[in-house]
């Protein structure tokens, strides 16, 4: 019993090379896999990963849109985006989408309702520099006292000479150059437009829609564009961006044609599924009947909607602050979401749309409470069991 107790060890590391156990893992890495893994490939500066499931997303070019979506545009995603009738506000979202994915270097594919849409590229913002945003916070900070100013200036020095001292000035001036073009999300300069080096050095294909008695020129040239961003295993080199300004615009030939639309919108859904690119739609609901409007809503993936301030709400100035700033309003109907049940669910729906020192577009929430006396229903005047109305059949 001895002998064969001293046998088992022996015997079993004779035995583990001629058959392998299931409980044995040092047997594991003796028999390759006949499909590996496929190597893990980094993103583009321009994609940012998800937390997981294989998602990523895009910037929507608005710094503030991107944290209140939970990252940005979901890659292989449709956004719309409604029109407002009375004020021109989309153009302002569809704008920095652009000018972010140029930054990004990522082909772009823009359909646009005039005979020249290559014009519209002229109308991009140019982004602010983050050394322009850093002097404005030097500036901010010096107004609060001289003293500490004159401390933190001459600590920035000895550091700049030290990292001057040892980096050398040509890594210092490449670190400047690529603040901008590094950055996953821009702030833009609306009043300034892209330089036109930007635009001469990207994959750009403009496409116009005003006329067109169909849709089958744009989708001959979506079908292009998407071909040569595929979705492969492994991760997301590239993306593209495809912009189309008010699809079911009067000036259209097609535009009662609207059966057509909502097959074009099918196709471009499937389509932009498998591959690498954010879709982005402004379209104006009040050129289309209810029923079809629903119907558009319902195949966004992610779907915003802006409203000017109406000029019987002026009197809005006098209870929101900063509303000499206020363009109009944003609201955020849905939220793509991938390899997920759970809802996101937002801190708000509505957003104030500002200009901050009349250059950059903020989101902003509203967080005005009811006032007393006012009509409609206030959520902040009753708060105890017992209440004193003289119309109320229950009583604690």
């Amino acid at each position: 019993m001895a002998a064969a107790r001293g046998s088992l060890p022996g015997a079993s590391r004779s035995s583990s090379s001629s058959s392998s156990s299931s409980f044995s893992r040092a047997a594991l890495p003796s028999s390759p896999s006949p499909h590996p893994p496929p190597p893990q490939q980094s993103p583009s500066p321009g994609v940012k990963l998800g937390g997981g499931g294989g998602t990523a997303f895009v910037s929507t070019g608005i710094p503030d849109l991107d944290r209140i979506l939970g990252g940005g545009f979901l890659l292989g995603s449709v956004v719309m985006v409604i029109e407002d009738a009375d004020a021109p506000h989309h153009l302002l979202l569809l704008r920095s989408f652009m000018s972010q994915g140029i930054m990004h270097r990522q082909p772009l594919l823009f359909a646009g309702t005039s005979k020249e849409p290559r014009a519209f590229l002229g109308t991009l913002p140019s982004p602010v520099s983050s050394l322009a945003s850093s002097k404005e916070e030097r500036q901010r900070r010096g107004a609060a006292g001289a003293d500490s100013s004159a401390q933190d200036q001459e600590k920035n020095l000895r550091i700049a000479w030290q990292y001057k001292k040892y980096f050398g000035e040509q890594k210092i001036g490449e670190t400047q150059n690529r603040d901008i073009e590094q950055e996953y999300s821009n702030d833009f300069d609306l009043r300034k437009p892209l330089e036109r080096h930007f635009l001469n050095a990207q994959e750009i294909d403009c496409v116009s829609i005003q006329d067109a008695s169909s849709l089958a020129i744009l989708h001959d040239h979506v079908s292009s564009f998407l071909s040569k961003l595929p979705r492969k295993d492994g991760g997301f080199l590239n993306a593209g961006r495809i912009a189309i300004q008010s699809l079911c615009a009067p000036q259209c030939g097609y535009f009662e044609k609207d059966w057509d639309i909502l097959s074009f919108i099918r196709s471009l859904r499937a389509k932009i599924r498998s591959s690498n690119a954010v879709a982005v739609i402004t379209f104006p609901a009040s050129v289309l009947s209810h029923s079809f409007s629903k119907r558009w809503q319902h195949m966004a993936d992610t779907l915003l909607s802006v409203r000017a301030i109406p000029d019987e709400d002026k009197d809005l100035g006098k209870l929101l602050t900063g509303y000499q700033d206020m363009l109009g309003f944003l609201h955020v109907h849905k939220v793509a979401q991938s390899h997920t049940q759970v809802p996101l669910i937002l801190e708000a729906s509505t957003y104030s749309l500002k200009l901050q020192k009349r250059r950059s577009l903020v989101l902003e929430q509203l967080n005005q409470a009811p006032v007393e006396a006012s009509s409609g229903t206030s959520y902040a005047t009753s708060g105890s069991c017992s209440s004193s109305s003289k119309g109320s059949p229950l009583d604690f």
